[in-house]
């Protein structure tokens, strides 16, 4: 009994946390990181002040998390995909290419939220901590997968490819989240796909997977 209690405790806690965390995603997304003050994230989770100092160190602290959550659910979003993709490589780098670039991981909320972080990265080195270790997730796995693919080539260019291709990826993002009504349905897939498929010299659009 005592050791369902501490884990039933244990997930309560989790719980409460995840409920900061979403408010101040909510208000970040509402008003930028200014908005998500201590009182209104303890206001809109419905906890006192105090509560959080129990969980974060700091309203920063809070805001890192924040920021790593919503990093996290995005990446997770895009790699979902590999579980049910073709086995073919090419087929693998198609599947996970175009769902970086569809819904639910483009999205104006998501770009709007990001945008409302990333200033941070550049005064806060804890922030800029977290924003390495996600991007770098991410690039590792497309590195890993254009790795798979059949060509004989080096570790010093596979690096650069993926930088490479990565690059136009986060272009066409912030694209599709700051104006999706400039692109027909799909647009923004078939032409990540075209453009990676043209850094790496293989034509990938035939392996594109239907939305």
């Amino acid at each position: 009994m005592t050791g369902e209690r501490r884990k039933f405790r244990r997930e309560g806690e989790e719980r409460r946390r995840d409920a900061l965390i979403a408010a101040a995603l909510e208000l970040v997304a509402e008003g930028g990181t200014g908005a998500a003050t201590v009182r209104a994230i303890a206001d809109r989770a419905g906890v006192t002040p105090g509560l959080i100092r129990h969980y974060f160190q700091s309203k920063e602290d809070l805001t890192r998390a924040a920021y790593r959550a919503m990093m996290d659910a995005m990446n997770a979003d895009n790699a979902s995909v590999l579980e049910t993709a073709p086995e073919a490589p090419e087929a693998r780098l198609a599947a996970f290419v175009a769902a970086s670039l569809r819904p639910p991981v483009v999205d104006p909320a998501s770009m709007g939220l990001w945008a409302g972080f990333i200033h941070m990265v550049q005064r806060d080195p804890a922030m800029a901590a977290v924003h390495e270790a996600t991007y770098l997730h991410y690039r590792d796995l497309l590195q890993g997968l254009i790795a798979a693919l059949p060509r004989d080539t080096d570790a010093a260019t596979l690096r650069a490819q993926a930088i490479a291709c990565n690059a136009v990826i986060d272009g066409l993002w912030l694209e599709g989240g700051a104006a999706p009504h400039q692109f027909g349905p799909d647009e923004l897939a078939r032409i990540g796909v075209t453009s990676v498929g043209a850094i790496l010299g293989i034509d990938l659009l035939p392996h594109l997977p239907k939305p």
